[in-house]
C-alpha cells in the first residue's frame, strides 16, 4: 500500500492549482477512510499545510517543494567546517556557520538568487 499512498499524495501535490489539489485531497481522504482510518485522518490534517505551496508562482513551486535548497546550504556548511575540523568552542563553530549563511544570503541578494522574482 506504501507505493499507492505515495502516488496518491504525489498526485495531490502535482495538481495544477489549489482548488484541484483540495478536491483530490478530499477524494484521497474518502478513499482511505475505511481501509486506513489513521492515514485518512493524517492526510486530512497534515497535507493542507503542504498545500500552501500553491500560493507561490508556478515557476518557484518545484524549487521550493524539493530539498535541493537546504541540501545545497548544508553541503556548503559541511565543506567549510571540514576545513577547520576542530573548533575551540561551540561558539566558534556557530560564528563560522553564521558567516557562511550570511555569505550565501548576500550572494542570493546580489542577483545570484536561487529563485528569481
Amino acid at each position: 500500500m506504501k507505493q499507492e499512498v505515495a502516488t496518491d499524495i504525489r498526485t495531490i501535490f502535482n495538481a495544477p492549482n489549489r482548488e484541484e489539489a483540495d478536491r483530490l485531497l478530499k477524494l484521497m481522504v474518502a478513499k482511505y477512510e475505511k481501509i486506513a482510518p489513521q492515514l485518512s485522518a493524517w492526510m486530512e490534517t497534515s497535507i493542507p499545510e503542504g498545500l500552501t505551496i500553491f500560493s507561490f508562482k508556478e515557476s518557484h513551486r518545484r524549487r521550493i517543494r524539493t530539498t535541493n535548497l537546504p541540501e545545497r546550504v548544508n553541503r556548503e556548511i559541511k565543506k567549510r567546517t571540514k576545513v577547520a575540523s576542530i573548533f575551540p568552542s561551540a561558539e566558534s563553530c556557530q560564528r563560522l556557520v553564521t558567516a557562511i549563511l550570511i555569505e550565501i544570503s548576500e550572494e542570493w541578494g546580489a542577483g545570484q538568487a536561487y529563485l528569481s522574482i
